[in-house]
């Protein structure tokens, strides 16, 4: 549905558009927009405009987590991976080139006094090409309707994923109430309770997004961070390890192994990084990115807990699996 729905807006759009842009103007004209962002620096606007795409591409932890509930996963597990990335990558280019060529009026795009305040690009771009056309809005309204579908699946994604998280360190006995968490709903065989943890933690996290928009500013680049953070552990482990001392798998990269995973952890590092910076001037109490604070504060207190408390009784992954007779 997702596939069907990105499609119609991909090749609907620039056909409704009155007038469609250059290929020159899309891939060679630069606006910074500083009346809008505050920022006139265009390196700066180029560190940020890859937030997003850094953000969407992720999607492939998605992938990654499941992989324990798949036959093979040392091999379906790389695949997995590959296809999300390689699937968001065209959908997402796509996307962005469908908006870009159907731009009316760049600078009214930013206008306060425009139909989104100037506030949603995207939906400014697909309110212009239909109300050009049409004279109306009710062909935006359905493609607005197609992209926040999207959204809604994505976040079913994200809770099935972070839900699989909770389970697998509560299996671990890693989170406090694990017993609660790691519980299988006799009938359904899911973690239900992992599940509407995770939903009840959307919620809540997301009511002040209503309200503010930089939190969810701020939320976006906290759990960037922090899955893209987790990422660079076993590739940093894997750059620096003794080549005797390492088994590769059914899914081995050979000699390119050790220059890519260089690549990855220099790109993690820079995507932390760039998730910390205000996307917004001059900074102000609205305009300020809370990440740093945020993920100073939990990881002082994570820190904390471990030194007080869970280092004296955490032990590491818990086997459930008898590797004698292959029975669980």
């Amino acid at each position: 549905m997702q596939v069907i729905g990105g499609l119609v807006v991909i090749v609907m759009l620039p056909l409704v558009a009155p007038h469609t842009q250059s290929a020159s103007f899309v891939f060679t004209h630069f606006e910074t927009s500083p009346e809008a962002t505050g920022i006139s620096s265009k390196p700066y606007a180029v560190i940020l405009s890859v937030l997003l795409s850094n953000y969407c591409l992720y999607g492939y932890d998605t992938a990654a987590h499941l992989t324990e509930e798949t036959r093979g996963a040392d091999r379906t597990g790389p695949i997995a991976i590959l296809s999300s990335i390689g699937m968001v990558s065209v959908f997402g280019w796509a996307y962005y080139l469908a908006l870009t060529f159907s731009i009316q009026d760049f600078n009214y795009l930013y206008d306060v006094n425009n139909e989104t305040a100037g506030a949603l690009v995207p939906a400014q771009i697909i309110f212009d090409a239909f109300h050009g056309r049409y004279h109306n809005s009710t062909g935006a309204v359905v493609f607005l309707c197609i992209t926040w579908g999207s959204y809604f699946f994505c976040g079913l994604s994200v809770t099935t994923s972070a839900a699989r998280v909770v389970y697998a360190l509560s299996r671990d006995n890693g989170i406090p109430f694990s017993p609660i968490w790691r519980r299988i709903h006799p009938k359904y065989k899911v973690p239900t309770n992992a599940v509407w943890l995770c939903a009840a933690i959307s919620i809540i996290l997301g009511l002040p997004i209503l309200k503010l928009d930089v939190v969810f500013t701020a939320i976006i680049s906290i759990n960037t961070i922090g899955w893209v953070g987790g990422y660079a552990i076993p590739v940093f482990a894997r750059l620096v390890m003794a080549e005797k001392n390492f088994k590769p798998g059914p899914f081995y990269l050979g000699r390119a192994s050790r220059p890519i995973c260089l690549v990855a952890f220099l790109w993690i590092c820079y995507t932390c990084s760039a998730f910390l910076l205000p996307t917004l001037y001059p900074i102000q109490l609205k305009t300020f990115n809370y990440a740093p604070i945020a993920i100073g504060i939990f990881m002082t207190l994570i820190m904390l807990w471990w030194a007080f408390d869970a280092r004296k009784w955490f032990k590491g992954p818990v086997r459930n699996i008898d590797l004698g007779n292959g029975h669980s």
